[in-house]
């Protein structure tokens, strides 16, 4: 893939050295992320973010990472900020806001709308999820910290068993995520949900197509005996009609420390796109896990710092660049 001005709407645009070569680019951007140095090769470059449903990881993720580079954000967070309210369709908001911006990152509520927005878009457009559609670059920092947990163990992604949990059918990061796992060999997903609330079928048989093993479940302790990886996501609350509905499936699936050392295998890793949904009718990864050396839920949001710091140089063509304009931390570094 030409990733030279390119938008970033799907896993399904990626080939596996695709993937890998962002990985490697992401490796590079760790001094920085970090702040072990500081680089302005993106000074004068504005992203637009856009995120017309709510946020605060990837939002501040995605502003995080450009600043990192040298670049400005602007910033518009909910429909009521924009001129959608007054009727002005997506196509004309990408349109105008193109014109004043480098590259926009844009979360909408409706799947297929990054999409639409991005084909009337005179600047690169990244999905920052829609609807419960996809979340690529979610998925790309969820198998990057893949990646790197199984590396610490001398393991490659290849032969990867995880588990995946909770509201597979909303859950807009197990999909990119299931779409990822594709490109790899010998792969064994293990999918736990209500039957209400199970992975598309769509996306199982793309599974199966790759010649990717899958199995269902309803029980979660069994189901997590023989896994690498614990992949827990929240009930999807906003996708559901009304909350008494989003109600009958909350708290189905806890993971606490008893069920993990009691079901587990030692050092299988803990993961979750967050928010983690620690109210006590849900608490589905309680904080008597936060000691656990294998939780990695924090070092996925870290990642998330790589990833898309990485997307950013490529897209703008300055990989080769960040080093040159750089120069050392002028100040106390706690990190």
């Amino acid at each position: 893939m030409n990733f030279t001005g390119a938008h970033i709407l799907s896993i399904s645009q990626f080939q596996r050295q695709d993937v890998e070569h962002i990985f490697s680019v992401a490796d590079q951007m760790e001094p920085y992320a970090q702040r072990k140095r500081v680089t302005r090769v993106l000074e004068g470059a504005i992203l637009g973010n856009m995120f017309f449903e709510a946020s605060t990881r990837t939002r501040v993720s995605f502003g995080s990472a450009f600043n990192l580079l040298g670049g400005e954000v602007r910033e518009t967070a909910g429909f009521e900020s924009s001129a959608l309210v007054k009727g002005e369709s997506l196509q004309d908001t990408a349109r105008v806001l193109s014109g004043f911006s480098d590259v926009i990152c844009m979360r909408h509520p409706q799947p297929g709308s990054v999409a639409d927005f991005a084909a009337c878009s005179r600047v690169p457009v990244m999905n920052g999820g829609d609807g419960a559609n996809e979340h690529p670059t979610q998925a790309l920092l969820d198998l990057y910290t893949i990646a790197r947990e199984l590396q610490a163990k001398g393991r490659g992604i290849d032969g990867l068993r995880i588990a995946m949990i909770g509201d597979l059918r909303h859950g807009r990061t197990v999909h990119s995520l299931s779409k990822l796992l594709c490109l790899y060999n010998n792969i064994q997903v293990t999918l736990i949900s209500p039957k209400e609330l199970a992975l598309p079928e769509q996306i199982i048989d793309e599974l199966r197509a790759a010649g990717v093993s899958v199995a269902a479940s309803e029980e979660l302790n069994n189901s997590i005996a023989n896994v690498d990886i614990v992949y827990s996501t929240r009930i999807q609350e906003e996708r559901f009609t009304t909350k008494e509905e989003a109600d009958l499936y909350r708290g189905k699936f806890r993971l606490n420390q008893a069920i993990y050392t009691q079901y587990c295998e030692p050092n299988t890793v803990i993961m979750h796109p967050l928010p983690r949904d620690s109210r006590s009718d849900a608490n589905e990864l309680d904080c008597d896990l936060d000691n656990n050396p294998n939780l990695a839920i924090f070092r996925q949001t870290d990642n998330g710092l790589l990833i898309r710091m990485a997307l950013f140089a490529m897209v703008l063509d300055v990989v080769d660049k960040v080093d040159q304009f750089s120069h050392e931390v002028r100040w106390h570094n706690c990190r």
